[in-house]
């Protein structure tokens, strides 16, 4: 697959899944930028983050350049998937922001929708798996769904995978997994005003 190809996905039906976006060596070296050092992963944005552990029992910890080369790479593959979208589909796409997230044994993300209620700033999700040797039986699949709640895909988290959805459209859900399962979960974003002030990641 390339570029081309997602964009076609996208526009076809909202929702691509890239197998082989990056090589094994690749994913090795990305995930060893994720030293363990995480946080529980809160609902919401701002003074309204919680961490609902009922909904979500994930780690995170938030990419930066700092973390090394591999990152800073993968933040140039996705700001040349920013250009390619932006250039084809005029979504004012403005900036990328994204973690490292860590499924420890036995944690999920129940349903839900990427884009804020009150704000809706995160216009396409991205995903990337960074697991070796990933089985069935390990569970962690992703469930994408539609808006009238029809099935539409189940995602193992293989080892190299991106997945891209546009983020208003398709709810989603991780299942329980069976082993620690790494992923960067991603949004590219537009510019949003809330209560006077300009909203920016945080």
């Amino acid at each position: 697959m390339n570029i081309a190809e997602l964009l076609e996905q996208i526009a076809e039906k909202g929702w691509c899944v890239w197998d082989d976006f990056l090589t094994p060596e690749a994913v090795q070296q990305l995930r060893a930028c994720f030293n363990g050092d995480a946080q529980q992963a809160r609902i919401g944005r701002h003074e309204n983050r919680l961490a609902e552990t009922t909904i979500r029992s994930d780690k995170i910890r938030w990419l930066e350049p700092e973390m090394g080369v591999p990152v800073q790479h993968y933040l140039m593959q996705m700001e040349s998937i920013q250009r390619a979208v932006n250039r084809e589909f005029y979504l004012g796409l403005f900036e990328y922001e994204a973690h490292f997230a860590c499924y420890e044994k036995g944690a999920f993300y129940k349903k839900h929708l990427d884009a804020f209620k009150e704000n809706v700033t995160r216009r396409l999700t991205t995903v990337l798996y960074l697991n070796e040797d990933w089985k069935k039986e390990d569970g962690g699949e992703l469930i994408i769904y539609d808006l009238d709640d029809n099935q539409l895909a189940t995602v193992a988290p293989k080892g190299g995978r991106l997945v891209v959805f546009l983020s208003e459209q398709f709810p989603h859900e991780v299942l329980p997994t069976y082993k620690e399962r790494i992923s960067i979960a991603g949004w590219f974003r537009v510019n949003g005003v809330r209560d006077n002030f300009l909203d920016i990641a945080s």
